[in-house]
């Protein structure tokens, strides 16, 4: 009797941590697959998420000069006190580690000057949302390269699981082609031209099985689906974005509804936004807005960002499906968006929310820009579902029905 009421208390008392009572917290890897951003890459096949999905075999490369930089999001302020860097030969002699609350104000929390590459394990003493290394002198004549770049840290004193139902992708960019194997599919060269993310064989002739058995630039490297978009162009030039998050998300409907969300099935096809828009208020969700720039304003069409900010497109998928098909006719009717909190009666069944963030490194004025579809106000966004039922099921289980915020790696 006396064990069964200790583990009874026991119990309990993870009960109580789990649901929001203070705990002496462990050091806590804080950046594995959590959203980043990077002043440059050599190419699409070193991309800035390769140095937070904690695989020693893929690595971020920056262009072949100084002052160049990799952030990565904690999500929330968080309390810092450990770095480790994980160099490949291209390491950097002088670098530093900052923080940030907002990604705009930085302080620095460490400085090396005599770096030495390697394994480097940094005691660090910071507080902010968002950690970056600059590096300021390289120590050969490539660019910085990191296999990993791991933060660990913690809110002092522990804290409860942030109640966010939330998991996410970082699918950098691939490749462009005026294709759309979902509004003409087998029909090569019918679209305008598009910028695709995640699985490398997408063009007008692939089904779901290919997506299966393509390479992808996702990290989390499970997810083989495929997002496509208009390709940007400013002054007649294709510019892809450097920053690209794809979140699946509980928002939008009550947390009852949350907690009977459906995994997304298998070979979904949805298209978000309107690419037939003629002006900004005509029937579009996209919308656009300048990152660590909140000032400047959003709207549905591009948006003058400040010197040193960057365009960001934002897209929100409709998360009710209704439980037959995977596409129809006009590629949206299968899908609906929530009705006062929760899912109309002709699409019942509540899925995870697709957020589609795109950051492209430009700024200014726009009267150069225009997307392939024509105005900003035309943004739309594809998506072809070819994540592993498994997987899918369990990170609707673990994060997105109980509320939990989870990283690329579908674990809190």
């Amino acid at each position: 009797m006396g064990t069964l009421f200790v583990g009874l208390l026991a119990l309990f008392g993870a009960y109580l941590v789990t649901t929001g009572q203070p705990a002496q917290a462990a050091e806590t890897l804080l950046s594995q697959g959590r959203p980043t951003l990077a002043s440059s890459v050599e190419s699409a096949a070193f991309p800035a998420a390769a140095a937070v999905d904690g695989d020693n075999g893929t690595r971020w490369a920056s262009s072949f000069a100084d002052n160049q930089w990799l952030q990565v999001d904690l999500g929330s302020s968080q309390a810092v006190n450990r770095v480790l860097l994980r160099w490949e030969a291209a390491y950097a002699k002088g670098f530093q580690l900052q923080t940030s609350d907002n990604g705009t104000s930085w302080t620095t929390i460490q400085t090396t000057t005599n770096g030495t590459g390697g394994e480097q394990n940094l005691v660090v003493n910071g507080n902010g949302r968002y950690v970056r290394i600059l590096v300021t002198q390289r120590a050969t004549q490539w660019g910085a390269s990191l296999f990993e770049f791991q933060v660990y840290g913690g809110t002092p004193g522990g804290g409860p699981i942030v109640r966010v139902a939330e998991f996410l992708a970082d699918c950098a960019y691939t490749h462009r082609l005026p294709d759309d194997p979902i509004v003409f599919p087998n029909m090569p060269g019918a679209s305008h031209m598009h910028s695709f993310f995640g699985a490398t064989v997408t063009n007008a002739n692939t089904t779901v099985n290919d997506l299966v058995n393509s390479p992808t630039t996702c990290n989390p490297a499970e997810d083989k689906s495929s997002y496509w978009v208009p390709t940007l162009y400013v002054n007649n030039q294709p510019v892809e974005p450097t920053g690209t998050t794809f979140y699946y998300l509980g928002e939008g409907v009550r947390d009852d509804v949350i907690a009977t969300t459906q995994p997304l099935p298998f070979g979904l096809r949805i298209v978000a936004g309107n690419a037939k828009a003629t002006g900004p208020n005509d029937n579009t969700i996209s919308r656009w807005s300048c990152l660590h720039a909140g000032d400047a304003g959003s709207g549905h069409d591009f948006i003058n960002c400040p010197a040193g900010t960057m365009l960001e497109s934002y897209l929100d998928f409709p998360q009710c499906w209704n439980g037959r098909d995977l596409d129809s006719p006009d590629h949206k009717s299968h899908m609906a968006y929530p009705v006062n909190g929760e899912c109309p009666a002709s699409h019942p069944v509540p899925v995870p929310k697709l957020r589609q963030v795109l950051r492209y490194p430009v700024n200014g004025p726009t009267a150069g820009f225009r997307l392939a579809s024509g105005g900003g106000f035309t943004m739309h966004g594809d998506f072809f579902n070819a994540w592993p039922p498994a997987e899918m099921e369990r990170r609707v289980n673990d994060c997105i029905r109980p509320i939990i915020k989870c990283g690329a790696n579908g674990h809190p």
